[in-house]
């Protein structure tokens, strides 16, 4: 069953999934993004060309022909999936077909409308019988 961690009360949101992504690469683990939002999609691919200071986490959108070699891949759509390994969620909805992976990472900033939309997503996880992990980022950039 996949294992689903919220990581909520982040300052900002993009940078503590950048954060996330970059332990998720020095463990040697790929991570898929789900950002079908094209704004918060450039913002992560943004953060991630200048992430950590003094280096970058190679990274390219799923449809690259560089797709295949890359650790992380950015998705608008989850239709065609290279890896079912690590799922990051920026979308304000369920991903479609994240029971497919073995981990969900769900991060939330502190905002109302995206504290809201974490609860409905936690409520539906819960409901589903998937065990959830909270994680507060309070503090933590």
């Amino acid at each position: 069953m996949t294992r689903i961690f919220f990581y909520h009360n982040a300052s900002d949101r993009i940078a503590a999934t950048a954060a996330l992504i970059c332990k998720a690469l020095a463990q040697k683990k790929a991570s898929l993004v789900y950002a079908p939002d094209a704004e918060v999609a450039a913002a992560l691919d943004r953060r991630l060309w200048m992430y950590p200071p003094t280096g970058f986490i190679p990274h390219v959108q799923i449809n690259s022909p560089l797709a295949a070699e890359t650790p992380v891949l950015i998705a608008g759509e989850l239709d065609v999936l290279p890896q079912d390994e690590r799922l990051f969620n920026l979308a304000a909805e369920v991903p479609p077909g994240f029971a497919r992976f073995t981990s969900l990472i769900e991060v939330v900033g502190q905002g109302s409308e995206e504290r809201a939309s974490g609860r409905r997503r936690a409520r539906f996880y819960k409901d589903r019988g998937y065990d959830i992990r909270y994680l507060d980022l309070t503090g933590k950039g």
